[in-house]
């Protein structure tokens, strides 16, 4: 929403992503974790539900990072958008998941952080997704993700993600 708020400031046209039709030719944005496997950790700034439809919507993903995101294995915490209600349902089992001390997302949901293992990320992400009251979660999977830049002082590295594999 900020984002939309500067650019309309500046005089850019914006356009929802109904009026695209759905579909985008290219999205662009950063990660706060890249695993050795493409495996993502987004939503720091918690907006990671909005961030997961506008990949899934995108024809291509590019994720734009600094070497430090890059990681061995994804870790906690993992973002969390939640229901309000029955948030204390939700968050009992999800222990340890805990609500943010912040503002709500931009759909009025709880934005709240998973602390525990985050092991095998399809596996954590499968049980977030079942979990009743968990409007969406930070866990990214490789398919969504077109390629990685890593920007290393003048330098660029590319790695390529699983959506730019031919299928």
């Amino acid at each position: 929403i900020e984002t939309e708020q500067v650019a309309q400031e500046r005089g850019l046209t914006v356009c929802t992503l109904e009026q695209l039709g759905g579909r985008l030719d290219i999205a662009i944005d950063g990660a706060d974790q890249v695993d050795e496997q493409g495996w993502l950790i987004k939503g720091g700034g918690a907006a990671h539900t909005r961030e997961k439809i506008v990949a899934w919507s995108a024809e291509r993903f590019i994720v734009i990072v600094s070497p430090e995101k890059l990681v061995a294995e994804l870790r906690a915490p993992v973002p969390l958008e939640l229901l309000k209600f029955g948030l204390s349902a939700t968050l009992s089992a999800l222990p340890p998941a805990e609500p943010r001390d912040a503002p709500l997302s931009p759909d009025g949901n709880v934005i709240a952080d998973y602390f525990g293992d985050v092991g095998d990320p399809r596996s954590l992400a499968s049980r977030l997704s079942s979990t009743p009251g968990v409007v969406e979660h930070g866990i990214f999977a490789p398919e969504l993700v077109s390629e990685v830049i890593v920007g290393e002082g003048e330098r660029t590295r590319r790695i390529a993600g699983a959506k730019a594999l031919p299928r």
